[in-house]
């Protein structure tokens, strides 16, 4: 999935009005890793989408990179982010030629992967991008227990002279949710509607701690990081450490 143009444009304030806070997540992320890797200096940031957590970790490592798949939102970056490397790339092959001390991959962005295989070689494909004793971070989608078949969102912002209306429909479909987002804004301009669907894959937790060992990485789920009113913004986090040994990835 690619978001366009449109949801690009909004989608850090859309999600900040939720109360997401992309600086508390990245140096709650920065902890994680340091307390895994002290000396660790260096992160990519696996669809880094509009760079509002790397902005943060900008300041926190020595060196930050990320990989995007959607132009548009590589675009709202780059303006966010600039001299900071932002890669177009498919999670599941992406190849930067070097390895860095962590990597991170946020948003439920594994989520929208079609199936166990490609789980697999996405996390393959990032613990490959790890230096030994390097941390992997990835936020999965929701579980097949925990996924709220037929739940409906909505969530209004209005500022000076800018209204947003989102509303959200899921479904479960076989061993996938489709996700129905719609928008309607208002400004001084008028008013504009525009639609996306994002299909993404249940997996369990098994299944992420599976893709996680084939990759030769230790890994543990812990708690999710919450919104403002305490609701949480995921089942949780998977925190990896890749185990040191022969072919040691990228170089």
């Amino acid at each position: 999935m690619e978001y366009g143009s449109d949801h690009a444009e909004y989608y850090d304030r859309v999600f900040r009005s939720r109360g997401k806070s992309f600086e508390g997540e990245a140096r709650e992320l920065a902890n994680i890793v340091k307390d895994r890797a002290p000396e660790a200096a260096s992160l990519l940031d696996v669809a880094c989408g509009t760079g509002a957590h790397l902005e943060t970790f900008a300041q926190i490592f020595e060196h930050v990179e990320g990989v995007e798949l959607s132009p548009d939102m590589r675009e709202v970056a780059a303006r966010r982010l600039p001299g900071v490397p932002l890669h177009p790339g498919d999670m599941r092959d992406f190849d930067l030629g070097r390895t860095f001390d962590a990597v991170t991959c946020m948003g439920n962005a594994v989520g929208e992967l079609g199936s166990y295989d490609e789980l697999v070689e996405a996390v393959g494909s990032m613990a490959a991008h790890l230096a030994p004793g390097g941390v992997l971070v990835v936020e999965p989608w929701y579980f097949p227990e925990n996924f709220l078949d037929g739940h409906v969102g909505g969530h209004t912002l209005a500022e000076d002279g800018l209204v947003i209306s989102r509303m959200t429909h899921s479904r479960r479909e076989g061993d996938k949710s489709r996700l129905e987002v719609r928008f309607r804004v208002a400004d001084s301009a008028g008013f504009k509607e525009f639609s996306e669907v994002l299909y993404s894959s249940l997996f369990t937790c098994d299944q992420y701690l599976e893709a996680f060992a084939k990759a030769g990485c230790r890994a543990e789920f812990r708690p999710a990081f919450k919104l403002a009113d305490g609701r949480p913004n995921s089942p949780g986090l998977f925190v990896g450490v890749r185990e040191e040994g022969p072919g040691d990835g990228l170089r």
